[in-house]
């Protein structure tokens, strides 16, 4: 029997100790040391025995070296297409990560049924009557999709090269274990192990691999952060629950851009590509109300107009309170500050919540100005005309700062209908007017913005 040796490894960050200690040395995280167990190596004939065709690798001159265009598999799903960088490449790692229920294993399930090629599904989680129940309701009309519900991670492997399969889905990496490694499913120790495996299969095969990862409750995903650097793609499925909207946003991507998202909604039949975002994330109400204000921004390569919401109140307890749902809240109280600072306007009585529409979350900053119209017309009660939006960042001293890419943002502003679009001054240098049928105004100071909307 082999011998056994125990091993100390921080959950967060995959380092190794000798004994156990309530502060990672690494990372400096706290309690998060488990302790695992590991079996010397006694198998390591038995476990090379599935790469028998291994080739024999040799340095090569870097003049030497050809290359052509990355080969890709298009998935006709065009959000996924788009957020990959152009279709899948083989011999690529995916890491998909999410919230329980935000619709991972669908989005795979769906590329598993509708893509025309011989795929091998791996469940740990679900039985095959289940995932049938599913694909049933999605409209399932490849063939050739095959279903395993298996955990070992050699036996996996096996299959998938005794099948010769295209394309190979694991759901999730969480449950997949290593003969080789005596600890649990999940830990750290199998996690690297089996992407290990993964990678290695990926690569000498070019078959591509697709793995569902759970995140934590901090939004990360779980297991060591060697498991994300191992992988070639990471994707991130963002949305909240009681949304319809879903957002695939990528994190890595070693064979295309990180700029881009892919956005779907959910239905009864499974996800549904949203190709026109914009006309979704405005509120059709049909009446001007105070504290809304539309916002032109850019995720990734692709603009769209989204809704801000915001409520300002007189504060009822001692302390105002901060409210922000898909935007940082740190950044709306620097929004506060400057307003309060150059515009005289008293936020600091009155409590503040701010909404997204869409439950969606936008890190672009040329929203700043949107969200401080919504403010301003929220506390002055005066509402702002549907047919403005908005598109420019906002300074520390009170200065609207221009934002990249300006013409795509005023085209589709023009383009939905809108009569009047608020830029920086200094993003207006070199845009003709007489291009658009939309007014551009462009302002210098938050407090031209006041004076123009608001006395």
């Amino acid at each position: 029997m082999a011998k056994l040796k125990k091993i100390f490894v921080c959950n967060a960050c995959g380092a190794h100790s000798s004994k156990w200690e309530g502060k990672c040395h690494s990372c400096g995280e706290w309690n998060t040391i488990v302790e695992e167990i590991l079996s010397k190596e006694s198998k390591q004939e038995e476990k090379q025995k599935i790469w028998k065709d291994e080739e024999k690798s040799s340095p090569k001159a870097l003049q030497d070296i050809e290359f052509g265009e990355t080969p890709r598999i298009l998935t006709g799903d065009d959000e996924l297409n788009r957020v990959l960088g152009g279709g899948i490449v083989l011999g690529s790692l995916v890491l998909i990560g999410g919230h329980p229920g935000i619709g991972k294993s669908t989005l795979l399930l769906q590329l598993a049924v509708r893509l025309n090629k011989k795929i091998l599904y791996i469940s740990g989680e679900e039985s095959e009557e289940q995932i049938k129940m599913r694909a049933e309701r999605i409209g399932y009309r490849n063939k050739q999709c095959l279903i395993l519900t298996e955990t070992n991670v050699i036996k996996i492997l096996q299959h998938a090269k005794k099948l010769q399969a295209d394309l190979l889905i694991i759901d999730s990496i969480q449950t997949l274990l290593s003969p080789y490694i005596e600890s649990t499913p999940g830990s750290v120790s199998q996690i690297r192990e089996c992407t290990g495996e993964l990678q290695r299969f990926a690569k000498e095969s070019k078959i591509p691999v697709f793995v569902i990862g759970h995140i934590t409750k901090d939004g990360q995903i779980a297991g060591p952060k060697l498991l994300e650097h191992m992988v070639d793609v990471v994707l991130q499925f963002e949305g909240d629950r009681n949304y319809t909207y879903r957002i695939l946003r990528t994190i890595k991507n070693r064979f295309g851009s990180t700029d881009e998202i892919g956005i779907y909604e959910m239905v009864a039949l499974g996800l549904r590509q949203v190709s026109n975002p914009s006309e979704l994330l405005i509120s059709q109400s049909d009446e001007n109300l105070s504290g809304s204000a539309i916002s032109s921004t850019i995720e990734g390569l692709r603009p769209m107009m989204i809704e801000t919401q915001a409520l300002v109140s007189n504060s009822v307890y001692g302390t105002p309170q901060r409210s922000a749902t898909g935007f940082d809240l740190r950044r709306l109280s620097m929004l506060l500050a400057v307003l309060e600072k150059r515009c005289g306007l008293p936020f600091a009585q009155n409590d503040v919540f701010l909404n997204l529409v869409g439950g969606i979350k936008v890190i672009d900053p040329s929203i700043d100005l949107a969200i401080v119209s919504a403010l301003i017309s929220s506390l002055q009660d005066i509402p702002i005309d549907r047919k403005t939006c908005f598109a420019a960042e906002v300074g520390l001293s009170g200065e609207i700062r221009a934002v990249t890419r300006i013409e795509q943002r005023i085209q589709e502003a023009d383009r939905l209908g809108f009569e009047k679009i608020y830029i920086s001054k200094y993003n207006g240098k070199g845009i003709d007017q007489k291009n658009y049928d939309i007014e551009i105004v462009a302002l210098k100071k938050v407090e031209d913005l006041f004076y123009q909307l608001f006395t």
